[in-house]
């Protein structure tokens, strides 16, 4: 049988600001997020089975990300949780504001990595993630592939 890629796509709203940092960034801002999943496996071949001739539903994968990532990250604000920004977020919060404090710098970078430990923990397994493309802007993306970890 062969393996086959399939691929999801997702949006949702961030706003962070990476403290430390040099430039604009250091400002709260906001994203509007783009994050394509890409697993691989191969179809399932058995044909009583009611997920037949696929890699996984794609509702089945829907969910994993709607839960880990999507409802987790739309519509909040992250700081790293090592930074003067807690202070920001304790008052973002007790105004009401979703805010996550994350264990790293709140870059594409590491929200891809951390969204990569998180979905691979959720798929069924005969299903690997193959790799993650989070866009932060129209010009500027960060990628994970599973063969380069």
């Amino acid at each position: 049988m062969s393996s086959i890629r399939i691929t999801k796509q997702f949006s949702f709203e961030t706003g962070h600001a990476l403290y430390g940092y040099d430039g604009k960034c250091r400002n709260v801002h906001g994203h509007s997020y783009k994050l394509s999943v890409t697993v691989i496996g191969e179809p399932i071949t058995d044909s009583s089975h009611v997920k037949f001739g696929m890699v996984i539903d794609f509702s089945d994968l829907k969910k994993i990300i709607k839960e880990e990532i999507v409802d987790v990250f739309d519509h909040a604000t992250v700081f790293n949780k090592n930074t003067p920004h807690v202070e920001l977020a304790k008052e973002l919060s007790d105004r009401g504001h979703s805010v996550l404090l994350v264990d790293y710098q709140p870059t594409s970078e590491m929200m891809v990595i951390d969204f990569a430990e998180k979905i691979k923990k959720r798929l069924p397994k005969q299903t690997q993630l193959f790799s993650l493309r989070l866009q932060e802007t129209a010009t500027s993306y960060a990628e994970w592939f599973a063969g380069d970890n």
